[in-house]
């Protein structure tokens, strides 16, 4: 059942606050006079923002094991789940279901609109992923996931590498397809894809690059290529082409790979960002311990 968030966390979104920043992005992307604005703070680290068909944007809250709700109407926040598999990334399927990267047991879950799980990835060829980061969903159904081993305090298994490498994987929208489609990466982290669904991006924070592919109707990815040298912990894309990067506050490129912009925010880590509210011209960022939100003229497509 829904709970309105603690007391601590709600006083901050009903007194939300402008955060005192130099934010040095091209006037046509950024809304007169934006300026970001904390809404929810109190969190043990916030991560995974998505958006649902409203525009409301879910997020996790991972050491405590919750998933919480943005509603951009009110500005309101309330619990999800307090059972949320220890979620990372999220990403909402064109059914409405909210699909989880469950770090509890290295799987990949599913939320229904009332909150109830349902595992939908338990190991590849037997073995345990190393654990579930992040993952972007294609227009067809397909969703593309990374896997990089963080070891965590709460894990249960043997915290050594389950897999032999840190991977990119996907899986069919039949649910029985699932299969590498790249080996050849440091730490996959972020992702995302273009709208049209023939490109996509992945971040290799390991390596610190981001790269870019082309994708074929298999679920195949081709034509590797560095976007930037950078890598992202979390990522987002808006009607532009422009790719939205995590780690040091959020950077901008253009869908040339030239930067455009950097928006800062006073956190230890910027970990993730999407696009959020009715318009999608809501910019929703998760750092550290807190929520924040900047007005855009751009939209996400999302």
């Amino acid at each position: 059942m829904n709970r309105v968030f603690p007391l601590i966390c709600l006083l901050s979104v009903i007194f939300s606050f402008p955060v005192s920043a130099q934010i040095e992005v091209k006037k046509s992307l950024v809304a007169k006079n934006a300026e970001l604005v904390k809404v929810g703070d109190g969190y043990g680290f916030t991560e995974g923002p998505a958006v649902d068909r409203e525009g409301n944007v879910f997020f996790t809250d991972q050491p405590n094991n919750k998933i919480y709700q943005w509603k951009f109407g009110t500005g309101e926040i309330i619990e999800f789940t307090d059972a949320s598999g220890r979620a990372n990334g999220l990403y909402f399927n064109r059914e409405g279901e909210l699909i989880a990267c469950a770090d509890m047991d290295n799987q990949l879950w599913s939320f229904d609109k009332e909150g109830k799980s349902k595992v939908l990835i338990e190991n590849f060829k037997g073995k345990k992923l190393n654990g579930p980061n992040d993952l972007w969903i294609n227009p067809r159904g397909g969703i593309y996931l990374t896997d990089p081993l963080y070891e965590r305090s709460y894990w249960e298994r043997d915290p050594a590498m389950q897999q032999d490498g840190n991977h990119l994987y996907y899986l069919g929208k039949d649910g029985l397809q699932f299969f590498r489609v790249d080996e050849n990466l440091v730490k996959p982290n972020g992702i995302v894809g273009s709208y049209d669904g023939k490109k996509l991006y992945v971040a290799d924070i390991g390596a610190k690059k981001t790269y870019v592919y082309d994708i074929e109707e298999d679920g195949y990815l081709t034509n590797r290529q560095v976007f930037v040298e950078m890598g992202s912990d979390g990522m987002t894309i808006d009607n532009r082409g422009n790719l939205y990067l995590t780690g040091d506050g959020v950077t901008i490129f253009n869908n040339r790979g030239d930067k455009i912009g950097h928006i800062p925010v006073d956190a230890k880590w910027t970990a993730n960002v999407c696009f959020g509210a009715g318009d999608r011209k809501t910019l929703f960022i998760t750092a550290s311990d807190a929520v924040y939100t900047l007005q855009m003229k751009v939209r996400g497509v999302w």
